[in-house]
């Protein structure tokens, strides 16, 4: 018997704390605060809402197994975050929370999206390039406290943009962008993919 799919759901403030336990968990060095959670969801309801944020919750149990989020500024997107829980590696959620935040950036209007990812990521870096992110520079030293060198990828036109073919998402951990959220920063896990913004 198969476990049941993960359901998305909107993100609200009720669900800050468990997602701080994957984030610990998923990104020790270098985890987003609480007051940073905070912050983005201040932004993502309402008639300026600028984000999106989206946790997966498994129906059997009620437990959260991964989240995402995206900020949006005029037509440019950004992926602050995509993480699933290490049993959730491989079974395709990272590429499903991916697609969820590309419909959001399409409904933001977004021309583009961008993305950080380290360098060391490759199971994040090919999650991207199977959705049609390419490679367009590095930030070095961008993820501290270990000093690993960011690759930033791009997206462009989300809105043409289909899920791949595959479901299956090879992807692990990502790991959280360093710094507060609003800039070009992504935490990732691939399935937990570091794309901290």
């Amino acid at each position: 018997m198969t476990a049941p799919t993960a359901v998305l759901r909107e993100m609200r403030w009720w669900d800050i704390a468990p997602v701080l336990e994957l984030e610990h968990e998923l990104f020790p060095e270098d985890a987003w605060s609480a007051g940073m959670f905070w912050s983005e969801l201040a932004h993502a309801r309402g008639p300026r809402a600028s984000r999106r944020y989206v946790v997966a919750e498994d129906p059997s149990s009620g437990r959260l197994v991964g989240y995402a989020g995206l900020a949006a500024s005029g037509d440019l997107g950004d992926v602050q975050t995509i993480a699933a829980a290490k049993d959730q590696w491989g079974t395709g959620l990272g590429a499903r929370l991916l697609t969820e935040l590309l419909r959001a950036a399409t409904a933001f209007e977004c021309a583009e999206v961008l993305l950080e990812v380290r360098v060391d990521n490759t199971r994040a870096q090919r999650l991207y390039e199977r959705f049609g992110f390419e490679p367009i520079g590095f930030r070095r030293g961008y993820y501290q406290p270990g000093n690993v060198d960011a690759l930033v990828m791009r997206l462009t036109d989300p809105a043409r943009t289909a899920a791949p073919a595959d479901p299956a998402d090879p992807a692990g951990p990502a790991a959280p962008a360093p710094s507060a959220p609003s800039t070009t920063e992504t935490h990732e896990h691939p399935e937990s993919s570091e794309t901290h913004g």
